[in-house]
């Protein structure tokens, strides 16, 4: 397949450019910073963009089989997540491009909870976390209200960080995942191999999944 990815030098970037590439993918990586250019692999396309841009994302995404997008905005600009999801849904009807988003996990239910979203459960969204939960959620809802159906919607676990890649995970479709002993975590390695075999597979078109252990 032919990926880009955008936010390519963040953490979950990394992982799905590595593990595209190790999949035999054509990868063009994008990352806003001239300077982070020279930190990309040499087996992917390094590109300079900002997915903010409708018009660097049309550049970015023709001829490409997928578009996937692991961006995260600064504190204090969480509302970019809306803003960064109309630019690629809008950029990419016109190359007729599948999208892959990178969200969060505040649309999410909480099992055995009837039905309440990870969003008003303050367990897993303390108050630091908020702003960029209530983004993630209407960065959701803009998809789903979106002319272009052409999207999956990837939420992580409620804890993502380092780890190592075991390529044994779960997906689910629209609930939380949580382990025997009740967290819900995935490392960014194996967050990567779900993304990348959700691009393989489009098992999730027009609709949010998630993964977890």
């Amino acid at each position: 397949m032919r990926i880009t990815v955008f936010g390519a030098t963040g953490n979950v970037g990394q992982a799905v450019v590595a593990e595209a590439i190790h999949r035999g993918h054509q990868v063009t990586a994008v990352t806003r910073d001239q300077r982070k250019v020279a930190a990309l692999p040499t087996q992917a396309y390094a590109q300079v963009g900002d997915v903010n841009d409708i018009s660097d994302v049309i550049r970015l995404s023709e001829g490409q089989d997928l578009v996937i997008s692991a961006t995260r905005p600064t504190v204090g600009h969480e509302k970019q997540l809306i803003n960064i999801a109309e630019a690629l849904l809008t950029g990419l009807r016109e190359t007729h491009t599948r999208l892959l988003l990178v969200g969060g996990a505040a649309c999410l239910t909480v099992p055995n909870s009837d039905g309440k979203l990870v969003l008003d459960d303050e367990s897993l969204v303390p108050a630091g976390w908020k702003d960029i939960a209530q983004a993630c959620f209407e960065q959701y809802q803009l998809c789903v209200a979106h002319h272009n159906q052409n999207w999956s919607y990837a939420s992580p676990s409620a804890l993502i960080g380092v780890g190592e890649r075991t390529g044994q995970y779960r997906v689910s479709e629209g609930e939380l995942l949580v382990d025997k002993t009740g967290k819900s975590h995935i490392s960014w390695q194996d967050f990567a191999c779900a993304l990348i075999d959700e691009a393989e597979t489009a098992q999730f078109v027009g609709k949010a999944f998630t993964a977890g252990y």
